[in-house]
């Protein structure tokens, strides 16, 4: 019998190594702001992140970005994640979102074609502490929510809740077999009883209005309301900036003329990161048209695009986005992906976060010319995908249901790629966690408050250049 390696910090896992890390960092010590250094400029690190963007978009990234604290908040991955880097970190590590703010939470269909309710964009996903995702989420709660006439004092019991959500959801998770944990999901038809309930008020039923969005929401719809005929064959409409076919972009923005022919290799070629059916089920459509298509907040600038393809008939399309993947915004304190393409990091984060991934979800590496290439990620543009609109909720209880259901989603995302055993155990059975984060998040809507404020002074001065606003 061979000798039993003593038990060490590197070697302890499950309930031991949460209770050992929880010794090392007490939970309420999660709770300070990391200390920025003097003369320490956040815009700096949104202002590196435009180099490599589309320039003639940056404006308008700019644009959306100022709009509120909220937005701000969206589009600042950047510098939140310097300041988590900044605070202490429990070295517990799960795959990250990323970006875990609450408008990336989400119902779409899953491959079964029924609704589910998921972490829904993973552009930074990088393995990491599970704290992260946590407090970027609860932070954004509390930004959200101080723009619709809650107190503080609502707010801060709402994200103690949410925090509550979360480390319960982690134990129940933690006390599941390993694939009754993998399959665990939040099933949209089978709670819509409870959701009508929590979401029910006199004058609407905005939960029926979300689902229904969902459920309308598909290829045919985007079809529909994207695409023109031109010349007797479907085209891409042109609204630009927003929708931009490719002939235009071609004629009037300096793009490369290989543009069409590389995203067609690309379309091609993806296919190979694609199991064999779905690999298959592709290769039954053709693509007929290409368009520039902005989407997000903080992914404005970056190249992305939409693909009209073609199956039976014209009452049979299939909308794909290609998304450009540039490096995680946490990849700078948490050191480079291993994998070999930004968009295969994008891609295998997802499935491995997410219980119903896009069938059609694929990366590819696409050369522009010997020395220049983009990474891209393929899934479908919309196939049952719907959002909560925060402003609709204008009761607190509501707001608090959603920011749980969001937590809840958030373990079970953590849970599938962490230690979920450790994570339980570092949480604890009171609430130490939960008042430590939403204090955590509390103090950090004060800290977005003065960084969006010097957004908005670098745009009276000059120094950001903003799109001007649409009309209407």
């Amino acid at each position: 019998m061979s000798e039993v390696e003593p038990l060490t910090a590197v070697t302890l896992t499950g309930d031991s190594h949460g209770k050992y890390r929880r010794k090392a960092l007490p939970r309420d010590t999660l709770q300070h702001l990391g200390t920025r250094p003097n003369g320490f400029d956040p815009l700096k690190l949104l202002e590196a992140q435009e180099f490599a963007r589309v320039q003639s978009l940056v404006p308008l990234r700019a644009q959306r970005m100022a709009e509120s604290e909220f937005a701000f908040l969206r589009g600042a991955a950047a510098i939140m994640a310097y300041d988590l880097a900044m605070a202490p970190s429990t070295g517990i590590d799960a795959q990250l979102c990323g970006d875990a703010h609450i408008s990336n939470f989400g119902i779409f269909n899953s491959p079964e074609r029924r609704l589910v309710f998921d972490v829904n964009d993973f552009d930074e996903t990088l393995p990491g502490p599970f704290e992260w995702d946590v407090k970027r989420m609860v932070a954004s709660g509390v930004v959200a929510l101080s723009h619709l006439n809650f107190s503080d004092k609502q707010i801060e019991k709402s994200m103690v809740n949410a925090v509550r959500s979360y480390r319960l959801g982690m134990q129940e998770l933690a006390r599941k077999g390993t694939l009754e944990g993998w399959y665990a999901h939040f099933d949209i038809e089978g709670s819509l009883q409870v959701l009508r309930e929590t979401f029910r008020d006199e004058k609407r039923l905005p939960i029926d209005d979300i689902i229904s969005r969902a459920r309308k929401s598909d290829s045919k719809k985007a079809f529909k309301k994207l695409t023109e005929v031109v010349d007797g064959s479907f085209r891409f409409r042109s609204d630009p900036p927003l929708l931009v076919p490719v002939a235009e972009l071609l004629d009037s923005m300096g793009v490369p003329e290989a543009l069409p022919l590389v995203l067609a290799q690309a379309l091609a070629n993806y296919g190979k990161s694609l199991p064999d059916d779905r690999a298959h089920l592709l290769n039954n459509f053709q693509m007929v048209d290409i368009a520039r298509k902005v989407v997000g907040v903080g992914s404005v600038g970056t190249r992305c695009f939409v693909m009209l393809l073609m199956g039976r008939d014209i009452d049979d399309p299939l909308i794909l986005q290609v998304k450009e993947a540039m490096p995680s915004v946490l990849e700078a304190h948490l050191g480079p992906s291993h994998y070999e393409t930004a968009s295969q990091r994008v891609v295998e984060g997802q499935r491995l976060m997410q219980t119903t991934p896009d069938i059609f979800l694929g990366h590819i590496r696409a050369n522009f010319s010997d020395t220049e290439y983009h990474d891209f990620y393929f899934r479908q543009f919309h196939d049952g995908k719907a959002s909560v609109n925060l402003e609709m909720i204008d009761d607190i209880k509501r707001a608090s249901t959603y920011m749980n259901i969001c937590a809840w989603t958030l373990a079970r995302a953590h849970a599938r790629s962490g230690d979920r055993a450790a994570i339980a155990s570092y949480l604890g059975n009171n609430d130490s966690f939960d008042r430590a984060i939403a204090t955590w998040a509390m103090a950090y809507r004060e800290q977005n408050s003065a960084d969006y404020a010097s957004y908005q002074a670098a745009i009276a001065s000059g120094r950001i250049t903003v799109a001007p606003a649409p009309e209407g």
